[in-house]
Protein backbone atom coordinates (compact mmCIF):
# COMPACT_ATOMS: atom_id res chain seq x y z
CA UNK A 1 0.00 0.00 0.00
CA UNK A 2 1.55 3.32 -0.72
CA UNK A 3 2.31 6.43 1.53
CA UNK A 4 -0.87 8.35 -0.21
CA UNK A 5 -3.71 5.62 0.66
CA UNK A 6 -2.68 4.74 3.89
CA UNK A 7 -3.88 7.66 5.56
CA UNK A 8 -2.34 9.34 8.82
CA UNK A 9 -3.12 11.63 11.63
CA UNK A 10 -2.32 15.20 12.47
CA UNK A 11 -2.32 15.60 16.80
CA UNK A 12 -1.39 18.06 19.16
CA UNK A 13 0.62 16.92 22.34
CA UNK A 14 0.61 19.02 25.92
CA UNK A 15 2.13 19.13 28.89
CA UNK A 16 -0.96 20.46 30.86
CA UNK A 17 -4.14 22.79 30.63
CA UNK A 18 -3.47 25.15 28.34
CA UNK A 19 0.22 24.61 28.94
CA UNK A 20 3.05 23.78 26.09
CA UNK A 21 1.43 22.55 22.68
CA UNK A 22 3.35 20.53 20.23
CA UNK A 23 1.62 20.21 16.67
CA UNK A 24 2.73 17.02 14.62
CA UNK A 25 1.73 14.33 11.81
CA UNK A 26 2.59 10.76 11.84
CA UNK A 27 0.81 7.90 9.81
CA UNK A 28 0.68 5.61 13.54
CA UNK A 29 -0.72 7.60 15.69
CA UNK A 30 -0.31 5.13 18.33
CA UNK A 31 3.41 4.64 17.84
CA UNK A 32 4.04 8.06 17.98
CA UNK A 33 2.36 9.12 20.98
CA UNK A 34 4.36 6.02 22.85
CA UNK A 35 7.75 7.68 20.82
CA UNK A 36 6.68 11.38 22.85
CA UNK A 37 5.87 9.72 26.24
CA UNK A 38 9.35 7.98 26.51
CA UNK A 39 11.12 11.19 25.04
CA UNK A 40 11.84 10.33 21.90
CA UNK A 41 9.29 11.27 19.27
CA UNK A 42 10.77 14.46 19.35
CA UNK A 43 13.87 17.02 21.22
CA UNK A 44 10.22 19.57 21.83
CA UNK A 45 8.34 17.17 23.32
CA UNK A 46 11.27 16.04 25.47
CA UNK A 47 12.45 19.21 26.21
CA UNK A 48 9.10 20.67 27.92
CA UNK A 49 7.78 16.97 28.93
CA UNK A 50 4.28 17.34 26.68
CA UNK A 51 3.17 13.66 26.65
CA UNK A 52 -0.72 14.16 27.28
CA UNK A 53 -2.36 13.61 23.46
CA UNK A 54 -5.56 16.19 23.76
CA UNK A 55 -6.56 16.09 20.06
CA UNK A 56 -5.83 14.48 17.01
CA UNK A 57 -7.70 14.04 13.51
CA UNK A 58 -7.55 11.10 11.02
CA UNK A 59 -6.84 12.28 7.73
CA UNK A 60 -7.49 10.40 4.05
CA UNK A 61 -3.72 10.85 2.81
CA UNK A 62 -0.52 11.66 4.71
CA UNK A 63 -0.11 14.56 2.17
CA UNK A 64 -3.40 16.03 3.19
CA UNK A 65 -2.33 15.87 6.76
CA UNK A 66 1.25 17.73 6.42
CA UNK A 67 -0.84 19.90 4.77
CA UNK A 68 -3.03 20.27 7.44
CA UNK A 69 -0.39 20.49 10.30
CA UNK A 70 1.25 23.37 8.32
CA UNK A 71 -1.61 25.00 8.71
CA UNK A 72 -2.29 24.26 12.38
CA UNK A 73 1.59 25.54 12.87
CA UNK A 74 0.89 28.76 11.29
CA UNK A 75 -2.40 29.16 13.88
CA UNK A 76 -2.77 31.68 17.15
CA UNK A 77 -2.44 29.62 20.04
CA UNK A 78 -6.41 30.74 21.30
CA UNK A 79 -7.37 29.25 17.99
CA UNK A 80 -5.72 25.65 19.11
CA UNK A 81 -7.41 26.05 22.32
CA UNK A 82 -10.32 26.57 20.74
CA UNK A 83 -10.04 24.04 18.17
CA UNK A 84 -8.73 21.37 21.90
CA UNK A 85 -11.90 22.12 23.63
CA UNK A 86 -14.46 21.96 21.19
CA UNK A 87 -13.88 17.96 21.34
CA UNK A 88 -11.87 18.23 24.46
CA UNK A 89 -12.74 20.44 27.11
CA UNK A 90 -10.73 19.70 30.06
CA UNK A 91 -7.88 18.42 27.72
CA UNK A 92 -7.69 14.89 29.10
CA UNK A 93 -5.46 12.13 27.77
CA UNK A 94 -7.41 10.91 24.42
CA UNK A 95 -4.45 8.39 23.82
CA UNK A 96 -6.40 5.60 25.33
CA UNK A 97 -9.72 6.67 23.08
CA UNK A 98 -7.61 5.76 20.06
CA UNK A 99 -6.27 2.16 20.62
Amino acid sequence: MDRERRGGWVYIMADRYRGTMYVGVTSSIADRVFQHRKRTGSSFCARYGLNRLVWAERGDSIEDCIAHEKRLKRWRREWKFALIEKGNPDWQDLFDTLV
